[in-house]
């Protein structure tokens, strides 16, 4: 693994990505009900400390590569009309920044297909944002010190679920083109945009992203971002690698799989032209009107604890206090893993055939009674 001030490439290749994050040596691990608690107590951000990762048992593993061969074609094809849309809205060397974890391995995917299908130029940075924090200005003003033009970023993330790191985006790169004079599109681009929040998206259909249902093991064996103390002002935001977890890897594999099926998808069919655009205005009203009446009909008052799709859903369950999943079908094959995550871990399951989405989790809140 390739290390030092500049990023490095977590188990990807070199030409990659380079994570713009600041590899942790004491690692912030704390078990998931006392994470839980202090984040919704107040005491603590949830950027501020890590539950430790387990690798999926044999039986999960088998379910991710059975979503993945049933769902592999519909990501690569999102993943070209992707590229093909962010080609277009860029003239000139392109410099996507995905957001740590999620759209990194979305990000290797696209920086390929942009190169080797579309003939661009093009770099390819992971860097954090946190919710209520912002997005690491380090990591951005590192971008701009290589000599990459404010306009070529482009902004990647995997998919919207409530929109709020969109929004957060969205004020945290204003605020940065304010304070330094450059105009960086704050627009966020992602494969399928549930909330109506992102500038651009291959899709508004909540399917199952292959790699939405592994962590580490397929987001190059990095963390999610840290931001707590051991994080100065001249670093990048923090993660741990979790190197002990080499021999299971899959994201180098996953990412070349993809790239192979979508330029096969271009050979055959060509790059797609301009897609429909997205009816942000009706995904977002979608989303608002589902937000409200979840929270009255099972008394969530804090609306961070509702977590819409199956993406977001998914990350509940792997990784929260879940109280309770939600599907909209529970017999089809999208939703499969997040049936065993329930079992594995004793998470109630209910059937709601009108949702507007195919799954949701709600987090228990740990601070009632």
């Amino acid at each position: 693994m390739n290390i030092g001030n500049r990023g490095f490439c977590g188990s990807y290749r070199p030409d990659d990505v380079r994570f713009l994050l600041k590899r942790l040596s004491q690692q912030p691990f704390i078990d998931v009900a006392n994470k839980e608690f202090l984040i919704q107590s107040g005491a603590r951000h949830y950027s501020e400390m890590l539950s430790p990762e387990s690798l999926p048992s044999p039986r999960y593993l088998q379910v991710f590569k059975d979503a993945l061969a049933a769902n592999r074609q519909q990501m690569a094809g999102d993943c070209l009309r992707l590229a093909a849309l962010i080609a277009a809205r860029r003239s000139g060397p392109i410099t996507l920044v995905s957001l740590v974890r999620a759209g990194t391995p979305v990000g290797v995917i696209l920086k390929h297909i942009l190169q080797g299908v579309l003939g661009r130029e093009v770099v390819h940075y992971s860097v954090s944002i946190i919710r209520d924090r912002g997005i690491d200005a380090v990591a951005l003003q590192h971008i701009l010190q290589q000599g990459h033009r404010p306009e070529s970023i482009v902004f990647i993330d995997g998919w919207t679920g409530k929109g709020v790191i969109s929004r957060v985006l969205e004020q945290a790169v204003n605020a940065f083109n304010l304070q330094h004079s450059v105009a960086i599109d704050s627009g966020l681009y992602v494969l399928s945009d549930l909330a109506g929040t992102a500038a651009c998206a291959a899709s508004a259909e909540d399917y199952l992203i292959p790699s939405s249902i592994l962590n580490a093991t397929v987001s190059g064996l990095v963390s999610r971002s840290v931001l707590n103390d051991s994080i100065g002002p001249d670093d990048f935001h923090g993660c741990v690698y979790y190197d002990e977890f080499e021999s299971q890897d899959q994201s180098q594999v996953f990412s070349d799989g993809l790239v192979a099926d979508a330029t096969r998808l271009a050979e055959q069919h060509g790059v797609p032209a301009a897609a429909l655009p997205i009816d942000r205005v009706k995904m977002a009203q979608i989303s608002a009107d589902f937000l409200q009446a979840t929270q009255e009909q099972y008394g969530v008052e804090d609306v961070n604890l509702i977590k819409p799709g199956i993406g977001e859903a998914t990350r509940v369950l792997l990784r929260r206090v879940p109280r309770l999943l939600i599907l909209r079908d529970p017999a089809v094959a999208d939703v499969a893993h997040l049936k065993l995550l329930a079992i594995e871990k004793n998470v109630p399951l209910i059937v709601d055939a009108g949702l507007p989405y195919q799954a949701v989790s709600l987090i228990g809140s740990v601070l009632d009674g």
